[in-house]
């Protein structure tokens, strides 16, 4: 499957993520949520932002209550929660934002 985005294609696997992790790019970011009827605020570009650099510091996506209590940590007790995450990313904080992010899909998630 591929992704169309400014005239290049990107490929996607059969959930949409992102084959090649270093092809990632903001205009990927926004045609991956897109194709989810979604457009990104701030508040998604915070987290979006922190996965890939979790993503670069430990080469593994984290599980939705790992993110939860790192994002608490970096972003503060009111973004680390679960209601405010699944507000920005109702199919799975973990997995729809690690799309976004262009990461792969986050071990354990179905």
């Amino acid at each position: 499957m591929a992704l169309e985005v400014n005239g290049k294609s990107y490929e996607v696997d059969e959930e949409g993520y992102l084959a090649n992790l270093n092809e990632w790019d903001k205009d990927v970011a926004g045609a991956l949520a897109a194709s989810d009827d979604a457009e990104l605020t701030d508040s998604h570009w915070e987290v979006i932002n922190f996965l890939r650099e979790y993503y670069e510091e430990y080469q593994i996506a984290p599980a939705v209550r790992v993110l939860t209590k790192a994002i608490g940590k970096r972003l503060g007790k009111e973004k680390g929660n679960s209601k405010y995450l699944y507000e920005l990313f109702p199919y799975g904080p973990a997995k729809q934002a690690c799309k976004y992010a262009g990461l792969p899909k986050p071990t354990g998630c179905v």
